[in-house]
């Protein structure tokens, strides 16, 4: 996958891991389709990169609002071939201690953003990268798909849900359009604002993105980043032994 003059849509790409990818993309000659929901944000992007960047307001959130944008990002970017599904929120939750009906909105909200939005845009948009010569549909999971902690059960469910929608997805594209990449980037605990002051050992958005780009550029299935590949051997070897480590994580 060339992504040296691609043009690439990246979700959440305001902030943390996205940033980095909309930076470093440009970088190496991409267009970016950058999605965000605060426009000042969107705009002060817009505004560093020049007419690389394409700022694109979307709640993603709310279904009605993705499903305009897929009807309309493919007509004014037709060159469209990279979709970064990578916008995602994470609620810390203890359903014995918090009320569950106060909890529900934001809780529906994480399942909207974490994974309707990342079904949506990729089987909306595939008809159009199908018919692109070379295309990647990219989604960013987590260590936490793996082996769930326990004070973000809804989190950890949608990345795992997601993981799983990537795989059977890839399955299709493998049979029906070889030429259509689906690309699982497992994230390791990232230094970003959804993760501040917690747990330790974290690696910079940077460094994150750089490894997503190197997977997507050499043709990776799936991209184990950082201690994600240690946990990936362990869940082999010891799941039981992964399960309590990420527990309290």
């Amino acid at each position: 996958m060339k992504l040296t003059e691609s043009t690439t849509l990246v979700t959440g790409a305001t902030r943390g891991i996205g940033r980095e990818l909309t930076r470093q993309l440009v970088a190496c000659g991409a267009q970016v389709v950058a999605v965000g929901r605060d426009h000042d944000s969107l705009a002060a992007l817009a505004a560093e990169h020049g007419d690389r960047v394409h700022p694109w307001p979307v709640d993603l959130a709310e279904p009605a609002a993705v499903d305009a944008f897929i009807h309309d990002v493919t007509n004014r970017h037709p060159t469209l071939s990279v979709v970064i599904n990578n916008a995602g929120v994470q609620t810390l939750t203890d359903f014995l201690v918090d009320d569950p009906q106060a909890l529900r909105p934001a809780l529906r909200r994480e399942i909207a953003l974490n994974f309707d939005a990342v079904v949506a845009l990729s089987t909306g948009l595939l008809p159009h990268l199908c018919r692109q010569p070379s295309a990647a549909i990219v989604t960013v999971t987590s260590g936490l798909a793996l082996a769930p902690k326990r004070s973000a059960p809804v989190y950890c469910a949608t990345k795992a849900a997601v993981r799983t929608f990537s795989r059977a997805l890839r399955y299709q594209c493998e049979a029906s359009a070889p030429h259509v990449r689906v690309i699982d980037a497992v994230m390791p605990l990232v230094d970003t604002d959804m993760t501040r002051g917690r747990g330790r050992g974290k690696i910079s958005s940077s460094d994150a993105a750089a490894a997503m780009i190197g997977g997507i550029s050499r043709d990776s299935t799936e991209i184990h980043i950082g201690k994600v590949r240690l946990l990936h051997a362990l869940m082999r070897i010891s799941p039981g032994l992964a399960y309590r480590i990420l527990r309290d994580s």
